[in-house]
C-alpha cells in the first residue's frame, strides 16, 4: 500500500486550502455593482420576505450545502477536534463540486453537546439547500441526525448512509460474482455510525431490493452484541431487533466462524488469515477501515476470500461513499425533496449495483470518479 503521506502534506501547504469562491457574474461597473448589491438587490430581499421570489431560484441556497462537522470522529483518527477536521470537510466539499456539481461549504463547529450541534445547524439552516453531517461520533450522529429531519431541507448522515448505500450495492455484485444466492451470514465488525447504517439497511430491505440473509451478527471493540451484553447503550440494543437471532455470545473471531460476509468498519489489523479460513468458501471480505483495513487484501486472498473491498483508492474494489452522496444531493436539491428517505437510499444502492454491467472479482463497483454515476443516481431518483 502506498504512503502518501509527505506527497498530501506538500500539496496543502501548497494550495492552501483546497477549495475557494468563484464569482458567477462580473462587478467591473457602476451598473453591476447597483444589480448585485444595492440599491437593486434590495428587491430581490423583499421579494423573498413577501415570498414573491423563491430563495432557492435567486440565491445560493439552490444548489450550496453546509458539510458540517465537531471533529468528534474523523476518519480513523477519531476527535481530533473541529480545526484538525477541516481538511477532510474541505476534500468532501471539492468532491462534491467536482463529482456532482454541487456547491459546498465547510462548517466546522466547536460544539461539544448534541443539543449544541443541533441548535447551530438549525440557526445556519436558512443559508443552506441541505446539511451533509459528517465525521460525528456515535451515538450522537443519530440524535442530531433524528432532530434535524424538520428543516425542509435534507439532513443526511454521509458516514451513516452513504456508506451503508456503496457496501450494499458492492454485496449485491459480490453475490453475482460468486453466484451465492443461499441465505448469507453476515459479520459487521463496527458499531458505531457506518456499522448501524449498514445493518440496518441490509436487515430492513425491502423484497425487491433484498439479499437473503439468515442472520447478521454485529460486533463491537468487545465482541459479538447480544441480549447478555451489559452496558450497551440504547442503539446497539435497537440492533438486536433484527440481529444475532440464536443470541451467540463471543468474541469476533467466534463471530467469523461458517460466516459468509465480512463488513469492516472498525479499525485496522484485527482480522487474521486464520479467522479468514473459519469462513465459508467464496468469503466475501469488506475491510474498510482507514487508513489501514481490517486484512489487506493479499492477506484476506492468500486465507480464501472470493472477494475482497476496501476504502482505499489504491486497490481493486474501492468502497466510498463519494459514490453516492454526490448524486443523492445533487437530486435532492434539483427535485426539491425536503428529505433523503429509505426508498431513495435503496434505490441509490440498487442503481449503482446495475451501473456496472459486468461486474468482476475486481469490478465490483464503479470506480469512484466515475462522473457516470451521478446521472445514473438521477435518474434513480426522479418522480419521487
Amino acid at each position: 500500500m502506498s504512503d502518501y503521506t509527505e506527497e498530501a502534506i506538500e500539496l496543502h501547504k501548497q494550495v492552501k486550502g483546497k477549495i475557494g469562491i468563484m464569482l458567477k457574474t462580473e462587478v467591473v461597473s457602476r451598473d453591476d455593482l447597483s444589480k448585485v448589491y444595492t440599491p437593486g438587490v434590495a428587491a430581490v430581499s423583499s421579494g423573498i420576505a413577501d415570498g414573491s421570489l423563491d430563495v432557492r431560484e435567486v440565491t445560493m441556497k439552490g444548489n450550496t450545502i453546509a458539510v458540517v462537522t465537531d471533529g468528534s470522529a474523523v476518519l480513523g483518527l477519531g476527535n481530533i477536534g473541529p480545526e484538525a477536521a477541516l481538511p477532510v470537510m474541505e476534500g468532501k466539499a471539492m468532491l462534491f463540486k467536482e463529482l456532482g456539481g454541487v456547491n459546498a461549504m465547510p462548517i466546522c463547529l466547536n460544539t461539544k453537546t448534541k443539543e449544541e450541534t443541533i441548535a447551530c445547524v438549525r440557526a445556519i439552516a436558512p443559508g443552506f439547500g441541505g446539511i451533509n453531517l459528517e465525521d460525528i461520533a456515535a451515538p450522537d450522529c443519530f440524535a442530531i441526525e433524528d432532530a434535524l429531519q424538520d428543516l425542509g431541507i435534507p439532513v443526511f448522515h454521509d458516514d451513516q448512509h452513504a456508506t451503508a448505500i456503496v457496501v450494499y450495492a458492492g454485496l449485491i455484485n459480490a453475490l453475482k460474482v460468486i453466484q451465492k444466492d443461499s441465505p448469507l451470514k453476515i459479520i459487521v465488525n463496527g458499531a458505531g455510525a457506518a456499522g448501524v447504517a449498514i445493518t440496518r439497511l441490509l436487515a430492513r430491505a425491502p423484497e425487491q431490493y433484498a439479499v437473503s440473509i439468515e442472520d447478521i451478527l454485529v460486533c463491537d471493540s468487545k465482541g459479538i452484541i447480544s441480549k447478555d451484553r451489559e452496558g450497551l447503550n440504547d442503539i446497539k440494543k435497537s440492533l438486536l431487533d433484527y440481529t444475532n437471532k440464536d443470541n451467540i455470545s463471543g468474541l469476533l473471531s467466534d463471530a467469523m466462524q461458517n460466516a459468509d460476509v465480512f463488513i469492516g468498519v472498525s479499525k485496522g489489523n484485527v482480522v487474521s488469515r486464520d479467522m479468514v479460513r473459519s469462513m465459508k468458501d467464496s468469503s466475501i471480505i469488506f475491510a474498510m477501515a482507514n487508513p489501514t483495513p481490517e486484512i489487506t487484501p493479499d492477506e484476506a486472498r492468500e486465507a480464501g476470500a472470493a472477494i475482497v473491498a476496501t476504502g482505499r483508492s489504491d486497490h481493486y474494489n474501492q468502497v466510498n461513499n463519494v459514490l453516492a452522496f454526490p448524486g443523492i444531493f445533487k437530486a435532492a436539491l434539483q427535485y426539491g425533496y425536503p428529505q433523503i428517505t429509505e426508498d431513495m437510499k435503496y434505490r441509490v444502492a440498487y442503481a449503482l449495483a446495475q451501473y456496472v454491467k459486468n461486474p468482476g472479482v475486481d469490478s465490483i463497483i464503479p470506480n469512484a470518479l466515475d462522473k457516470g454515476v451521478v446521472d445514473a443516481i438521477l435518474e434513480s431518483l426522479t418522480g419521487l
